[in-house]
């Protein structure tokens, strides 16, 4: 029988408000990258990195956007993916 990883599943509550504590650099990057590639969480996370790897938004690589907020770390995951959550919900809100 073939092991399966269980995605982790974050609880819609898990961090709210996080977008209202989030700076706006932080936001703007986020809704950058929903612009490029219209997917939710985890693959926006993807579409996260490589922006990130390839410095493609405002210049800024990984090291920059940690002092923005945004982190790629494992720790960071529940955060920053409520973070995305929450900015796609506001932009479904917006219609």
């Amino acid at each position: 029988m073939e092991a399966r990883l269980a995605r982790p599943v974050i609880p819609a509550g898990a961090a709210a408000g996080v977008a209202g504590q989030a700076g706006d650099e932080a936001i703007e990057f986020v809704r950058f990258c929903r612009r490029r590639r219209r997917v939710a969480w985890p693959e926006l996370y993807d579409e996260m990195c490589a922006v990130a790897a390839h410095r493609a938004y405002r210049d800024w690589g990984f090291a920059e956007l940690s002092d923005h907020g945004i982190r790629f770390t494992l720790a960071e995951m529940p955060g920053l993916a409520a973070l995305v959550r929450e900015v796609i919900g506001q932009e479904r809100a917006a219609g």
